[in-house]
């Protein structure tokens, strides 16, 4: 047996690449700047639950925007129809329609077609070509409204233009590395590192900004101030008549800037007009002298002080009570440009910069924790040989994050965790493969011999296993969001590295050492003597009573989970959700009297980690996302105000639309993925492996979801990783033990279908349990001191590890058996029922068989 040496020359500039790739993920940044420019220098970004910041998801307000547009359409017709002497009766606004009539109806025809001027085109998508108006004539009135495509249309344009808005406005205030980008059709997704102050950030990102200066009316009723009159604001409540006609937009700033009143010392934002924006503003002022003057901001009024005198300069100033911070903010609005359409922010997630550390140093802690307990596992179970697995699980490890960084893959503590059962899943691989050339071993083969067909043999369980769990980490990272999606991706790409690092890498060191060696024969040799291969259990005698235990606890769970039920965190209920920190042992009582006050609903505490650290969570509030935002600020008043010395390290808020649609897409995740694996087995082995796979599959996320209900945990999205991963693994190790049943089940033909299986179990009991061993121990740490964030992945996992090493062996081999055991009743009833009276072949002479 040779391998070729361009193979192994491949192998290895493979690995020092990725070695070179990684290494700067562990350098500081003072040696980071030392290398050398051609040597790579790009790091792992880190997510924001790991150096702290801010994720908001922002929805374009489609009515809002419709509103404006059916505004400007309003203004745009009556304005083309007289510019052609076309006389209207009245151009009203009627819904979503615009309600043209006219005083000739017998001009409808030429209206209709100065109106189409107004129409445009769309451009993209499947309704391109078509018109974004609708434009119905009756008579001598005329109906206009926008189309659906041009709807969507208006919508696409307004999420390009308040990208660049947003952009713009980050910009002024000097947050550095911000990922600003599109989400779906209507949606835009914001993460600023660092940034601490969610609330400045709503007021910075979801203000629409849209200024105007409009007249004020003489004498107007507050209760019925008439047409082209609208009743504003200012943010003391005191009440103005605004007239709606817009004099000058801000659309003619071009500066604006805070500075401070000389006299009061008060913040105050000054701005400049262009000059066609300062011409107008002269004009303005010079006409109505000693009358007031509303500027509005996103209808508000900010202030309206009387013209005392006409103002030629193009420049002009805005007081009001502000702080530094809002007048900031503001001049910081005004520069950027209004936004086309208001934006909601429909979930927010704030996390801590001291929180963010703390999860790096537990994710890191728990990992090494977890790679030491796996490699020493591996050393004991193979003594020198399990030295090259460990150093190939080295090499995994290591390609991972240089994969990760050449993919340009975000690490969250999520991520950190599909790395350590990458892990163990990689190991799982290395396990495979020595036992089965242990098993070559004991049948007399030689070294190079058992090499080959150990190989040879484990690779179809190894791609059906990893195959398995793929579809699980694509399935997830389709229907996830922001951290989850870390954790798929890392899933990912640690099983189609391990394909590499186990199989190819592995297999090229084995032959090299054992032709150094002149070894003869290839004893792989435990440092504990243990051996399960001589033993020959009856599994199948335990069927009925494994099978019932198993139908009892997935019933119960059944129970569990309609009553007392899952505890949905704030992903899938919606809600705030608050982690918060104080400097003494956290009263919970006081903190419960306090919040209870605010009207807010129920809200409920949970001390978390050690007494200094609470868990506040509020009920999603009526009035949708505003009402959020509201309440968010009175929880954060309230917090500070029962203890001053107290800081919020995280706030999760998610609003009615997005926690249904995370509810939807969890559940939709997890069929999809149930499926698919179905299809997989089905089309791998046959029918009855597929649905004994599923069935048992079925009983172990019962048994899973049962376990959330009785201890707890939050089920949230983290919780759907779990289980998805779960729904891999689980059919990962079916296909272990389906492999050896079809490959016996082609050696012995005549041995019954019982003595197959049981023989089946017994040469891969120990692959099974130690396959289960190696993710256990890697997961255990996460489990124990990965912290919060991760409790409701690792937990889970680790009783889903024992639940699927249980089911494989008690669940799904008798599920096959019964399968099998009907198969050939069934065929023997066909094969009577094709039989001859005379004991000749021949179809034409069946007969049906005497009922017994």
């Amino acid at each position: 047996m040779r391998t070729s040496p361009w193979l192994v020359a491949l192998y290895s500039v493979i690995i020092v690449l990725g070695i070179l790739v990684a290494l700067p993920n562990v350098l500081p940044q003072s040696a980071l700047s030392k290398i050398p420019n051609w040597l790579p220098h790009s790091q792992v970004p880190l997510g924001l639950d790991l150096r702290g910041g801010s994720y908001l998801v922002l929805e374009v307000d489609e009515k809002d925007l419709t509103n404006g547009r059916l505004q400007s359409l309003q203004q745009d017709s009556r304005r083309v129809l007289r510019d052609k002497n076309i006389q209207t009766r009245s151009i009203i606004r009627n819904g979503n329609q615009v309600v043209v009539t006219l005083t000739d109806p017998t001009q409808s025809g030429d209206a209709v077609t100065q109106l189409q001027t107004l129409a445009n085109t769309v451009t993209s998508g499947l309704s391109a070509g078509q018109s974004d108006l609708t434009i119905a004539p009756n008579g001598g009135t005329i109906t206009m409204s926008f189309s659906q495509a041009g709807i969507a249309s208006n919508v696409d344009s307004a999420v390009q233009q308040s990208l660049e808005v947003i952009r713009k406005r980050v910009d002024q205030v000097g947050v550095a590395e911000p990922t600003i980008q599109r989400v779906g059709p209507n949606r835009v997704l914001v993460q600023l590192p660092g940034a601490q102050d969610p609330s400045r950030l709503r007021e910075l990102l979801g203000s629409t900004a849209k200024m105007s200066f409009h007249l004020l009316a003489d004498n107007a009723d507050p209760n019925n101030p008439g047409p082209g009159v609208t009743i504003l604001k200012d943010e003391q409540g005191n009440s103005y008549p605004v007239l709606d006609r817009i004099e000058l937009s801000g659309d003619r700033l071009t500066d604006a800037r805070v500075s401070f009143d000389p006299n009061t010392h008060e913040p105050l934002v000054t701005f400049r007009f262009d000059s066609a924006g300062a011409n107008r503003f002269a004009e303005i002022t010079r006409e109505n002298v000693g009358k007031p003057f509303a500027i509005v901001l996103d209808n508000k009024v900010l202030s309206a002080p009387n013209i005392r005198e006409p103002i030629t300069g193009g420049s002009g100033q805005i007081s009001g009570n502000f702080t530094a911070d809002s007048a900031t903010t503001l001049a910081a609005l005004l520069r950027a440009g209004a936004l086309p359409a208001k934006l909601t922010v429909i979930e927010e997630r704030t996390v801590g910069a001291d929180l963010g550390a703390d999860a790096i140093q537990k994710g890191i802690y728990s990992g090494l924790v977890g790679f030491v307990l796996v490699a020493a596992f591996i050393f004991v179970l193979y003594g020198a040989w399990g030295i090259l697995a460990n150093f190939a699980l080295l090499v995994h490890t290591i390609l991972t994050f240089s994969a990760l960084t050449l993919v340009g893959a975000t690490l969250t503590l999520p991520g950190i965790a599909g790395i350590v059962l990458g892990i163990g899943l990689a190991v799982d691989a290395n396990v495979l493969i020595n036992e089965r050339i242990r098993e070559e071993t004991r049948k007399g083969r030689g070294a190079f011999a058992a090499i080959d067909n150990g190989f040879k043999k484990a690779y179809s369980t190894i791609i059906d296993g990893n195959m398995t769990a793929l579809i699980a980490a694509a399935i997830l990272f389709y229907f996830g969001s922001g951290p989850v999606r870390g954790f798929a991706v890392t899933m990912g790409l640690g099983l189609i590295i391990s394909m590499f690092t186990s199989v190819a890498f592995v297999r090229v060191v084995m032959i090299a050492i054992t032709r150094r060696r002149k070894l003869k024969v290839l004893n792989i040799r435990p440092l504990i003597p243990f051996s399960p291969y001589d033993r020959h259990i009856h599994f199948m005698k335990a069927r009925f009573f494994g099978v019932t235990v198993s139908a009892i606890l997935s019933i119960a769970s059944v129970v569990l989970f309609i009553h007392p039920g899952l505890n949905y965190g704030v992903d899938f209920r919606g809600g705030i959700q608050m982690s918060v920190k104080t400097k003494d042992a956290a009263d919970l009582s006081t903190f419960r009297q306090g919040l209870n006050t605010l009207g807010l609903g129920e809200i409920s505490l949970q001390s978390f980690g050690d007494n200094n650290s609470i868990l506040v969570r509020a009920q999603r509030q009526d009035g949708g996302e505003e009402a959020q935002t509201a309440a968010v600020t009175k929880l954060k008043a309230e917090i500070t105000k029962i203890d001053p010395a107290a800081t919020i390290e995280g706030t999760d808020v998610i609003g009615p639309k997005v926690s249904g649609e995370l509810a939807w897409a969890g559940i939709l995740s997890v069929v999809i993925a149930s499926l698919a694996m179905l299809v997989y087995i089905w089309v791998r082995f046959e029918w009855p492996f597929a649905v004994g796979a599923i069935v048992t599959l079925v009983l172990d996320v019962t048994k899973a979801i049962g376990f959330f209900a009785i201890t707890g945990l939050d089920f949230n999205l983290t919780a759907i990783a779990a289980i998805l991963t779960l729904v891999g693994y689980s059919v990962n190790d079916k296909v272990v033990v389906y492999d050896r049943m079809r490959e016996n089940m082609r050696l012995y033909k005549s041995m019954p279908l019982r003595e197959i299986i049981d023989k089946s179990i017994n040469e891969t009991l120990a692959r099974s349990l130690y396959t289960n061993a190696t993710a256990f121990l890697a997961l255990v740490p996460m489990a124990i001191w990965g912290g919060s964030a991760v409790s409701s992945f690792a937990i889970p996992m680790v009783f889903g590890i024992l639940v699927a090493g249980a089911s494989s062996i008690f669940i799904a081999a008798p599920i096959l058996l019964f399968l099998g055991d009907w198969r050939r009743r069934h065929a023997k009833t066909v094969a009577n029922d094709e039989k001859p009276a005379d004991g000749k072949s021949g179809k034409d002479n069946k007969q049906i068989p005497a009922a017994e």
